[in-house]
């Protein structure tokens, strides 16, 4: 085996696409992500794949020209915009003689220079050791065999790699259960912010689509914005006080990218539930981007691998700034769709109609009814408490007056409950009454 080069700042880009396909954004976006992890773009090689070589990814003849480019311009590091089998990897990494990294091992590496907060580095860990599991190749000649050290037990023992691959099947599970640890808290805090009433909001987006900057501007908050893909990781929470639907909580999550690896949607599953908890998703589009079409289908695609495509949604169309016809609105294009809003975070403007939009959305998606429970209904109430959907109640002879304060969502459930008292509750909270009665015989209005 060759010396492995431990700078990997000269990297040689390999983007291989199917016949008759030329997309030149996939390489430009490929190229900022390795300048997001810090290498330096040396070149590129285009390859025409019909389908992956089992040997080497790409063909024989393509292999040995990316072997000369590498020598030509004394890259150091090989990047490809795939993910490669380990045999793949392997055997580029002979032939070459040059570290290769595909996509998916890109992308850790930038998770975990970002990764600042306690969870965040473990699940990057996590993620990183499942990637390295099946990469783990003999580097230990001297070390080849493991001998038992007393007579009688002498046996050839265990090879350096069996011991390596031991070892990180341990570390792994460590993780598992520290991680598990962790969500138990965050669900824990999330269940404290539903008592409270707050919904939450979540931003999501195309990773550099403006989301920290947004995020910035609406809370007065500091969190870290660049102009690189993934320059947030872990959440960041704000209050927001003054809108017509009452306070919210604002959550900045990690950014989306098309083909995201599975491995990070599932390690990264705490992280994204901020989103798939959320009661509004603001989708912050780049206005700017010619291709910004194609990047609401990747974000849509990752919301439905992590089971919050059915979310509300308000549509922020950032970077209004650098639009000949940049122009401050707020459309809805049909009746049932998602409110557009067109903002600038870098300049500051269109935050109030975000804001108003925020709150109609929020308005419209939130419960808010006193109804008025008798003592003999307790299991009504058990149920609202227990969903942390009671904002406040008062208790006389005659049972409890419930001020209900949640998302609808929340509450649509107990309307399948039993003896009446589901059927009541619906026509209780859609009723344009303010105060509704709970009896036997059915709802009184006051």
């Amino acid at each position: 085996m060759f010396d492995r080069s431990r700078k990997g700042e000269r990297a040689l880009l390999l983007q291989a696409q199917p016949p008759g396909q030329h997309d030149p954004a996939l390489l430009e976006e490929f190229a900022e992500l390795a300048r997001s992890a810090g290498a330096g773009v040396v070149g590129t090689l285009a390859a025409r794949l019909d389908r992956p070589n089992p040997r080497y990814f790409v063909g024989t003849g393509k292999a040995e020209e990316l072997r000369e480019l590498k020598n030509a311009l004394d890259a150091d590091l090989i990047l490809v915009n795939h993910a490669l089998s380990p045999v793949q990897e392997r055997n580029l990494e002979k032939l070459t003689e040059c570290r290769v990294v595909d996509r998916t091992g890109l992308i850790l590496d930038i998770f975990a220079q970002r990764a600042r907060s306690h969870d965040g580095k473990l699940q990057v860990e996590l993620a990183q050791l499942k990637h390295m599991s099946t990469r783990l190749v003999r580097g230990w000649t001297h070390l080849e065999r493991q001998r038992g050290g007393a007579i009688g037990v002498r046996g050839p023992g265990e090879t350096q790699l069996e011991i390596d691959r031991r070892l990180l099947a341990a570390r792994v599970k460590q993780l598992q259960k520290r991680l598990d640890k962790v969500e138990v808290q965050r669900n824990q805090a999330r269940r404290s912010r539903e008592r409270s009433a707050l919904p939450v909001v979540a931003l999501v987006g195309y990773t550099n689509a403006g989301k920290s900057t947004l995020f910035n501007a609406m809370t007065g908050a500091e969190v870290f914005a660049a102009d690189q893909l993934f320059a947030t990781l872990d959440p960041t929470l704000r209050r927001i006080d003054g809108l017509e639907c009452g306070p919210i909580v604002l959550a900045d999550t990690v950014g989306f990218i098309r083909d995201l690896p599975h491995d990070l949607v599932a390690a990264f599953r705490s992280t994204l539930a901020e989103a798939r908890e959320a009661d509004l998703l603001l989708h912050v589009i780049d206005a700017s981007d010619p291709e910004r079409d194609t990047r609401i289908a990747d974000v849509e695609r990752v919301l439905a691998e992590i089971d919050a495509a059915d979310l509300p949604q308000v549509l922020v169309y950032n970077k209004i700034d650098r639009l000949e016809s940049g122009v401050v609105r707020t459309e809805q294009l049909d009746r049932d769709g998602p409110l557009r809003v067109w903002v600038s975070a870098r300049d500051g403007i269109g935050l109030e109609s975000l804001l108003a939009a925020v709150g109609q959305s929020l308005a419209s998606e939130r419960v808010h009814r006193v109804v008025r429970v008798p003592a003999v209904s307790g299991r009504l109430r058990a149920r609202l408490h227990a969903l942390g959907a009671v904002a406040s109640e008062q208790l006389d002879e005659a049972g409890w007056a419930i001020e209900i304060d949640a998302p609808r969502s929340l509450i649509e459930p107990l309307f399948g409950m039993p003896g009446g008292e589901g059927d009541w509750l619906k026509e209780a909270l859609l009723a344009p009454t303010t105060v509704a009665t709970y009896n036997q015989s059915g709802i009184s209005r006051a």
